[in-house]
């Protein structure tokens, strides 16, 4: 019987695959899984009936397009020693990256690295206010790690999630922890909940952009608002 699960890898990036045993693997359990290229270490976030309404694309999740790869087993104590030892790796990889495009004056900032299990790629996180040649780049890096490298330039909201963080709340970031997909927030959804007088840095997230929470709280102030008189309306 094959199982549904959802799979965390780092950075917050979540896929869905295809369990292909007998029972379903216990949560947070550390797995390997297929990828277009080779191998790659995650850990189970979800199964049976949440995976279903996360895959759905309920409030709690997005739905994954496309067939879905295997998940391969569950990975030993030594796979997972090695998984942690490539988050030190990446550390160090990153400020590689960083010095080779300070030296080549490219105006990009490296906000993360991530290697994949099997050390058959390399990818790293970049952002940038305007489109980057980074071609030079990505050649530098391939000859001095001796793998496929890839560059994936991102926005601040993604960067966020990535890196994660503690909001105005005090919890964790939505994009984080629960948001499944993360959309433009205009300013006019702002106006409408009253905060357009409010100054801009206390709605703004750690990305700097207006909060996730003001998009997806907006029906419920829109909702509730019907039920209340307008303002400056006399009452008895």
């Amino acid at each position: 019987m094959d199982h549904l699960i959802e799979v965390s890898f780092k950075g917050n990036r979540r896929e869905f695959f295809r369990w292909k045993f007998e029972e379903a693997p216990p949560g947070k359990a550390a797995i390997i899984v297929e990828t277009d290229r080779g191998e790659d270490l995650g850990r189970v976030h979800s199964t049976g009936e949440l995976a279903e309404r996360r895959k759905a694309g309920t409030t709690h999740g997005k739905e994954q397009s496309g067939p879905l790869r295997t998940a391969v087993r569950l990975a030993s104590g030594e796979e997972i020693a090695r998984g942690t030892a490539l988050r030190v790796d990446e550390e160090q990889a990153r400020r590689i990256a960083v010095q080779r495009a300070r030296a080549l004056n490219l105006e990009m900032k490296v906000s993360d690295a991530e290697w994949q299990f099997d050390r058959r790629r390399l990818t790293f996180y970049f952002t940038a206010e305007e489109r980057i040649d980074f071609r030079s780049l990505v050649r530098q890096l391939e000859a001095h790690f001796a793998v496929r490298v890839q560059m994936w330039h991102i926005g601040p909201r993604d960067e966020a999630r990535r890196l994660d963080g503690v909001g105005h709340c005090g919890r964790q970031l939505c994009s984080s922890s629960w948001l499944p997909e993360l959309l433009p927030v205009k300013t006019s959804l702002a106006k409408e909940q009253r905060l357009s007088t409010i100054t801009p840095t206390q709605i703004s997230g750690a990305c700097g952009r207006l909060m996730c929470c003001l998009r997806y709280e907006h029906e419920f102030y829109v909702q509730a608002r019907k039920r209340f008189p307008k303002h400056g309306k006399l009452v008895q």
